[in-house]
C-alpha cells in the first residue's frame, strides 16, 4: 500500500470527523460523514486502526439517526394538536425532547473518543 493512499484515508477519516461532529446540527453532515467513512471501510488494504476509525464512524452515525428518528416520532402529536391542548400532548413532547438530548451527547460522546484515538493513531473499538 502506498503512502499516498494512507493520506488520504487519514484525510477521509479525518473530514468523517468533522461531519460527524456537524451531524449535531443536521442530519445531511451525518450522511456526508457516513459515506466518507465508507470509502476507507470498503478498501480491503486500508490500516487497521483507520479502518476501525471508518467502521466506529459508521455505527455510531447509524445508531445516532435512529435514535433522532425515534425521538422524532414523540412530537408527533403536536403536528395534530396545539402544545397546551392537553396534557399528554405536552409530555410527548418533553420525553421527545429528552430522547432527542439522549442522541445528541451519545454522538458527542462518541465523536470525543474517536477524536482522542484519532489523534493517538490508535484503534477506537
Amino acid at each position: 500500500m502506498g503512502q499516498g493512499n494512507i493520506v488520504q484515508h487519514r484525510r477521509y477519516v479525518g473530514f468523517a470527523y468533522v461531519f460527524m461532529f456537524f451531524a449535531l446540527l443536521t442530519v445531511v453532515c451525518a450522511a456526508l460523514a457516513y459515506l466518507l467513512a465508507r470509502k476507507v471501510a470498503i478498501v480491503d488494504d486500508t490500516e487497521v486502526w483507520l479502518h476501525a476509525h471508518a467502521l466506529w464512524i459508521m455505527r455510531n452515525v447509524l445508531l445516532f439517526v435512529l435514535m433522532a428518528l425515534f425521538a422524532a416520532l414523540w412530537f408527533i402529536p403536536l403536528f395534530f394538536f396545539a402544545w397546551n391542548s392537553a396534557q399528554w400532548v405536552t409530555a410527548m413532547a418533553v420525553i421527545g425532547v429528552v430522547f432527542a438530548a439522549i442522541a445528541l451527547l451519545f454522538l458527542l460522546n462518541a465523536w470525543l473518543q474517536g477524536m482522542l484515538k484519532f489523534f493517538k493513531q490508535k484503534a477506537v473499538f
